[in-house]
């Protein structure tokens, strides 16, 4: 397992980016506008991380900007921890196994969410190409939130 970020929400893109970047002197190592979704993704590195994070997309802080205006009230702007993993269909199963509720099950054989006890969001990535969607995980449900 290998840990690639945390989201974070943000409400203003430029205020953000000035805090992050010109303040904290993080640097941007990719964006990506989402037009469907109606957001847009921004990942930051330090800059002693910069190089690391440019080749192998790691570790980052992903600032998301939902276009849509919403409160984040609650401690909801953060978002989740995201890692890395190497197979996420026997991760998933370890997990549930061991009583742990897929709020977000691997459906596309790429991502999946779980929640720790205090309720923190863990996204689960596959490490490389995604796998092939099977069962019972590509007709499983959402549980809860993620």
């Amino acid at each position: 397992m290998r840990y690639l970020h945390t989201m974070v929400r943000v409400r203003d893109i430029d205020e953000s980016l000035d805090f992050y970047c010109n303040k904290l002197g993080m640097v941007e190592i990719r964006r990506s506008e989402n037009e469907k979704g109606r957001f847009t993704l921004i990942f930051l590195a330090g800059p002693d991380d910069e190089r690391r994070a440019r080749e192998e997309k790691a570790p980052m802080v992903e600032l998301t900007y939902n276009w849509d205006p919403e409160d984040y009230s609650g401690g909801r702007n953060f978002g989740h921890l995201a890692y890395e993993v190497d197979d996420i269909y026997a991760l998933c199963q370890k997990l549930m196994d061991a009583g742990v509720t897929i709020n977000r099950p691997p459906r596309d054989g790429n991502m999946a969410f779980v929640r720790s006890p205090d309720g923190i969001s863990f996204e689960l990535l596959q490490k490389g190409e995604a796998q092939e969607p099977k069962e019972p995980w590509a007709s499983m449900e959402n549980t809860g939130s993620w």
